[in-house]
């Protein structure tokens, strides 16, 4: 399956911010999504991940309460809702897909797209 992922920009803190994951290629339905970040200087880190099939989801607890992982099937994409955005949240942004629901290791997802900028400023 191959990944693009779109939708970063500029925000303020306490802003709102929706990235987009299209897939195309064949989605199995056993996979599972994962939104990834990594900020400068260190290394990447889990954010949220959906089962394609079902769509139950897991987040980090960094994210949690404020950040909504979803998919729609019909459109073969998957989005990453961010509402009050912290400065600490700034980072690159990638999508992912993997088989092993619950995981937040990045050696468990084999797909990657390329990566999409957020920046929030204070």
């Amino acid at each position: 399956v191959q990944l693009q992922a779109s939708g970063g920009g500029l925000v303020q803190v306490g802003g709102s911010l929706r990235l987009s994951c299209a897939a195309s290629g064949r989605i199995f339905s056993s996979y599972v999504m994962g939104w990834f970040r990594q900020a400068p200087g260190k290394e990447r880190e889990f954010v949220a991940g959906i089962k394609w099939s079902g769509g139950r989801t897991y987040y980090a607890d960094s994210v949690k309460g404020r950040f909504t992982i979803s998919r729609d099937s019909a459109k073969n994409t998957v989005y990453l809702q961010m509402d009050s955005l912290k400065p600490e949240d700034t980072a690159v942004y990638y999508c992912a897909a993997g088989l092993q629901y619950g995981s937040s290791l990045v050696a468990d997802f084999r797909s990657w797209g390329q990566g999409t900028q957020v920046t929030v400023s204070s």
